[in-house]
């Protein structure tokens, strides 16, 4: 075997390495997206499906422990829907008292009390809901550019610590990450920059801005933040410092464009949702804490562009989401 023969040969091991593997084989991926719920698994094939017809996007999803599962079927409704595509639980968000403007739900998540946290746009409020559809905790949110498509995305629970009730919401239309308290006290905030680039319109990998989508709290009390349009995924303490962060351009052939989703695993690696990037980008990466490229989810068979609402099933331990 020549000497050319072997630097080719080490060349082509090289880029397999960047591209990752497939998706694990015992790893499934629940998503919403092109108006289907659908589980897929590893190897391409749809293993649960129910149509969605009447949703236009969703910008959430959770499968519960009992097997069912928790999405949107419109701006206004979420439902829990069991394997046999029957729906057990229904919440329909309406304009509150004093208010006669649009209402959107882009955030919803299964308490471990039982309850049902919904974020309302619109309504400018989070709420939580029990088994019998009865509201048993209201707290308002900050808004300093009302506006009922973009007040939240991402809303999550703060599990512990001195705050714990309380919750982390992502405001997309003021460009920050808001945490509250149960009194609907604002105890923190992060304000997202440009990264020192120019703002530029566009869902796609040309767009730019400072629309968060998502956030997750990490058990050393840093705050994991999926940028949106700000195409990035960074890490900040508690003093708001950047401690860690994966850039647009920084895994070799891959473009981020409207991050989404986040599960951080138990070993401390990142499933990242990776929105709006097009075929020729994967929707969901795996990567470590050194951004190394675990692996990489593309199919746009089953799932779209807007493969917004998607959780990795599969993964053993405690996973935060």
């Amino acid at each position: 075997m020549n000497n050319k023969f072997l630097s080719l040969f080490g060349l082509l091991l090289l880029a397999v390495s960047a591209l990752g593997q497939s998706l694990p084989s015992d790893y499934k991926v629940l998503g919403a997206d092109n108006k289907f719920i659908r589980i897929v698994n590893a190897k391409g094939q749809v293993e649960w499906e129910m149509p969605n017809p009447t949703a236009r996007e969703i910008h959430d999803i959770q499968y519960l422990p009992n097997g069912n599962i928790l999405f949107q079927t419109g701006y206004t409704t979420v439902v829990e829907v069991n394997k046999d595509k029957q729906i057990v639980w229904q919440w329909e968000s309406k304009p509150k008292s004093g208010y006669s403007g649009r209402v959107e739900i882009h955030s919803y998540q299964r308490l471990p009390n039982g309850k049902t946290m919904i974020a309302e746009s619109g309504n400018q409020r989070i709420l939580e809901v029990d088994k019998n559809g009865i509201m048993t905790f209201e707290l308002p949110l900050t808004i300093e550019k009302p506006n009922a498509h973009r007040d939240t995305r991402m809303v999550r629970p703060v599990e512990s610590g001195p705050n714990a009730g309380g919750y982390i919401v992502c405001q997309e239309g003021d460009g920050k990450l808001r945490e509250y308290d149960r009194t609907g006290k604002v105890v923190w905030t992060y304000v997202m920059d440009l990264n020192g680039r120019p703002r530029s319109p566009g869902h796609g990998v040309e767009g730019h801005g400072t629309e968060l989508f998502g956030a997750v709290r990490l058990k050393n009390g840093n705050t994991l933040i999926a940028g949106g349009n700000n195409n990035r995924v960074i890490e900040v303490n508690k003093e708001g410092k950047i401690v860690w962060s994966l850039d647009q351009k920084e895994l070799p052939g891959i473009n981020l464009a409207w991050v989404t989703t986040l599960q951080v695993l138990p070993n401390g690696n990142i499933i990242i949702g990776n929105t709006h990037a097009g075929p020729e980008n994967p929707q969901l990466i795996e990567v470590t804490r050194d951004k190394k490229l675990v692996w990489q989810f593309n199919d746009f068979t089953n799932f779209g562009n807007n493969l917004v609402a998607a959780q990795v099933l599969g993964i053993k331990g405690k996973v935060i989401r």
